[in-house]
């Protein structure tokens, strides 16, 4: 356990970044199921509009890597295009 009132304070802000990225990242990952299971393009076009944005958000913040960011971006557009 922690000895320095400081570092009490680093566990305590660490904990509340800690759930703040979880839940930003659980809800992207809502919406991007959301997208896969949409069948209407131009709904589809509408999320992936939002959903990239989350994903940059969360690259950003690095609570993802930027590679693994375009490479989400990059697998959602291309499913976007497939829809008829």
């Amino acid at each position: 356990m922690a000895n320095h009132k400081s570092a009490l304070k680093r566990i305590r802000a660490n904990e509340a970044k800690r759930l703040r990225n979880r839940y930003q990242a659980k809800t992207t990952r809502t919406f991007i199921k959301r997208l896969k299971s949409t069948t209407d393009k131009a709904e589809a076009q509408e999320l992936f509009k939002k959903v990239s944005g989350m994903i940059d958000k969360l690259a950003k913040k690095n609570i993802i890597h930027s590679n693994n960011a375009s490479n989400k971006k990059s697998k959602l557009a291309k499913f976007v295009n497939s829809i008829d």
